[in-house]
Order: structure tokens, then C-alpha cells, then sequence
């Protein structure tokens, strides 16, 4: 695959998209679980969905955005 294909700027963008999201979320999560008060294990639970939600959401939107922007040249 070249190195330049529109498939790889779509994964990448979508692979730095899910990275920056899951950073974000588990920082949100984090303090989402310590403001209401989540109950014992329930926190981890909290956590990793926040986690990985805000991971995909952000990463389907960046991986979208680079599609879009990969039919254009400058």
C-alpha cells in the first residue's frame, strides 16, 4: 500500500482520533466517578465505558474528517 492511499491518512486520523478521545474520556470519566459519588468497583466500570465511548465518538469523527479532507489536493 502506498504510503501516501487514502486508507492509511483515514486510519491514521482515526487511530490519533481514538487516542486523544480516550485520554479525554478517561479524564472526564475519572472526574464524572469522583463528582457523583460512583459506589466501589462501579467507578472502573464508569470509567472504562466513558473511556471508550469518547474513543470511538471522537475517533469515527476524525477518521470521517480525514476522508473527507483525503479527496483534495492542494
Amino acid at each position: 500500500m502506498a504510503r501516501d492511499s487514502c486508507l492509511a491518512r483515514v486510519a491514521a486520523g482515526a487511530a490519533v482520533g481514538a487516542a486523544v478521545g480516550g485520554a479525554v474520556g478517561a479524564v472526564y470519566g475519572t472526574f464524572e466517578a469522583v463528582r457523583y459519588k460512583v459506589p466501589g468497583l462501579l467507578k472502573i466500570r464508569h470509567i472504562g465505558q466513558t473511556t471508550l465511548g469518547s474513543a470511538a465518538v471522537f475517533g469515527l469523527f476524525l477518521g470521517a474528517g480525514s476522508l473527507i479532507h483525503c479527496g483534495k489536493s492542494y
